[in-house]
């Protein structure tokens, strides 16, 4: 079976129908190795021709919440209060370094994820970030 780089999606169709076929490959035989080069040839492709760009920080909190089925009171410990996990998650106030810290530790998040700006809606009465 000849192996050869992804350059078109016809190529990359072709190297997905080829995984399918050697999926349930035994551990250690020829095919699991094949399958385990075509799915780095799959990888780097998709890294390529159709990137995914990271959440903004609230996308990821509420995924996250979704996920682990956490509720707003589970943010308190990293976030503060009741009503600063609302502003926060209604994107009314901005996260800081310390509930980032917070939810990095806590939680297990990718700060580099949570230090991303993200649009939040602007109020009169916050000054703005320096």
């Amino acid at each position: 079976m000849e192996i050869k780089a992804i350059h078109e999606e016809c190529d990359y169709t072709a190297a997905l129908t080829l995984v399918d076929r050697l999926w349930n490959a035994p551990a250690g035989s020829p095919e699991s190795d094949q399958l385990e080069v075509i799915a780095i040839l799959i990888a780097d492709y998709e890294r390529q021709q159709h990137p995914v760009d990271d959440p903004d920080p609230i996308a990821l909190l509420e995924h996250v919440m979704e996920a682990r089925s956490l509720s707003r009171k589970d943010l308190e410990p990293c976030i503060g209060s009741r009503a600063r996990v609302s502003e926060v998650l209604n994107r009314r106030r901005p996260l800081t370094l310390e509930m980032i810290r917070r939810l990095s530790e806590q939680l297990d998040l990718p700060g580099e994820i949570l230090v991303r700006p993200y649009p939040t809606r602007s109020h009169a009465a916050w000054p703005a970030p320096a």
